[in-house]
């Protein structure tokens, strides 16, 4: 059965990349499904969605039950070509008949595999299910559309459960940003477009927002594992309020300000951060691959003679390159232009509103430099990060 997403693609690295559905469509259709199966008596194999984006989905309902006063049945996830680990989950839907009145009521919560809010600063409050603003605006207007063309007024009950969900939320950022026992319910547009940026710096900008309404003013970030880990083995703090941007350096400071952070702490690897020495705010190699170039250049300006600055150039990794520079003991001056120019790229991005402090490191050679107030800001992230 043709689920409306046929023909419909991205482009990403030269490929095809195929469209896939939401949790919250997934939801709104179940919801829906069993809401008409609810009303009509009748089983249901197939429902139609319309997603915020327009796009027409035509899904496969499957796991049906009816009983006299509810009614309950599964839309499976279909991701398309996007690495999510929710592809595959049946997402549940029980919509139950409550109290008759004037006035019709959507009332929805989440059952198991359906994670729950313990810590404020998300879209829902805590105690309530980590169902977000959009899914639950799809699961309303569905079941309120049925409920009229059924000529039912009252209360309505809806239950969204992911029976996989308990064990997946392990697999994503949701203990960190403080959703227990399962997943949330996502999607704003109710499509999934493969390996999304936007989507991830939606993700990252949710993790800092809810840092920030609990009361932090200056955050420790690193670029991903590397930076983690590095911050595991030198810095005593919670790791679980440490921020990974990705390859998304402006992105992240540019949020940072607009939530009114007063300061950010960056610990990054040399082959990550020596892109941003050159202005390069996405360190994605895709967007710009010039560490070497970067490296090589800021030699030169410290001394270094035509044969180290063509060995640099001419190194794969900036691991080798750093030996070179280390070798021909030009290293600390090469770094200590490297740093200015970080310092100089971020603070400019940031309007100069943020204090920043930037650690860079190698794991072969270990702290490369550092420039700002490293321990002050420590002190003061360390200070929130404990509590």
């Amino acid at each position: 059965m043709k689920n409306g997403l046929e023909g419909k693609y991205v482009i990403k690295n030269n490929k095809k990349m195929a469209l896939g559905y939401t949790t919250g469509s997934c939801a709104a259709a179940a919801a829906k499904a069993a809401a008409l199966m609810l009303f009509s008596r009748q089983s249901v194999e197939a429902i139609d969605l319309i997603t915020p984006k327009g796009i027409l989905l035509h899904l496969k309902v499957v796991d049906s039950v009816i009983e006299e006063t509810y009614a309950i049945c599964a839309i499976k996830k279909d991701a398309g070509d996007d690495p999510d680990v929710t592809n595959g989950v049946l997402v549940y839907a029980k919509v139950t008949i409550g109290t008759k009145s004037p006035f019709t009521k959507v009332v929805i919560d989440g059952g198991i595999g359906v994670g729950r809010v313990t810590k404020p600063g998300l879209e829902q409050s805590i105690g309530e299910a980590a169902i977000n603003r959009v899914p639950r605006q799809m699961i309303t207007k569905e079941v309120l559309d049925i409920c009229e063309e059924c000529d039912y007024k009252g209360d309505i009950f809806v239950e969204i459960s992911i029976p996989e969900g308990v064990e997946l939320a392990k697999r994503t950022f949701n203990p960190r940003l403080g959703i227990e026992g399962g997943i949330s319910v996502l999607g704003t547009s109710g499509i999934v477009e493969p390996m999304s940026e936007a989507a991830l710096i939606s993700s990252i900008k949710v993790e800092m927002k809810m840092h920030r309404r609990n009361g932090a003013e200056y955050l420790v970030i690193s670029p991903g594992n590397y930076g983690a880990a590095y911050l595991a083995a030198n810095f005593p703090i919670n790791l679980n309020k440490a921020v990974k941007c990705s390859n998304f350096v402006g992105e992240t400071i540019d949020m940072a300000v607009e939530m009114g952070y007063k300061g950010i702490l960056f610990v990054g690897h040399i082959g990550k951060l020596i892109k941003i020495a050159g202005g390069i705010m996405n360190t994605h190699s895709r967007s710009a691959d010039a560490r070497m170039e970067i490296l090589a250049s800021n030699a030169l300006l410290a001394g270094a003679d035509r044969g180290t600055v063509q060995a640099v150039l001419e190194s794969l990794t900036t691991d080798e390159g750093i030996k070179i520079l280390k070798q021909d003991h030009i290293l600390e001056a090469t770094m200590t232009q490297i740093m200015e120019k970080i310092h100089f790229y971020m603070s400019n991005r940031a309007y100069h509103n943020l204090e920043l402090g930037v650690l860079v490191f190698s794991n072969e050679h270990g702290e490369l430099g550092r420039i700002g107030d490293i321990d002050g800001l420590f002190r003061k992230t360390k200070a929130w990060m404990e509590e």
